[in-house]
């Protein structure tokens, strides 16, 4: 799980940094300013739940047995930023509304991996 965690964190957040600079360069001139704000935040929460899954995965490397509730967290941030962001990347550039409908969905999970990770900090054994 490390390894899987530590490598898709580190492409998630690099792809964050994309996202953040292609929506300043190439689509600050072709998108209303609405979506732009809507496509920033999706890399913005994209971000702040790589570096997330990024200490999941640090946690699990310095546990013995790690708790499933860790291992979890880790697919629900995961899992949230496939949703949550890329559901508003694609309403920011198509503008189909139904696409917001969707993003709850991630932020559910989003929510569901921080308590994972809350539950699992809190018995953890060091």
């Amino acid at each position: 799980m490390t390894q899987i965690f530590l490598s898709v964190a580190a492409v998630l957040a690099g792809l964050s940094v994309a996202a953040g600079a292609f929506a300043s360069h190439a689509l600050r001139e072709h998108i209303s300013e609405r979506s732009l704000t809507i496509f920033e935040t999706g890399a913005r929460y994209q971000m702040y739940h790589a570096l997330a899954l990024l200490v999941v995965a640090l946690l699990i490397s310095r546990l013995e047995s790690p708790p499933t509730t860790l291992i979890a967290s880790g697919w629900l941030f995961i899992i949230g930023i496939a949703i949550f962001s890329g559901s508003l990347y694609a309403l920011s550039l198509t503008g189909v509304k139904y696409l917001g409908a969707i993003t709850p969905i991630g932020g559910a999970a989003f929510l569901a991996g921080w308590g994972a990770l809350a539950i699992a900090a809190w018995n953890l054994k060091f």
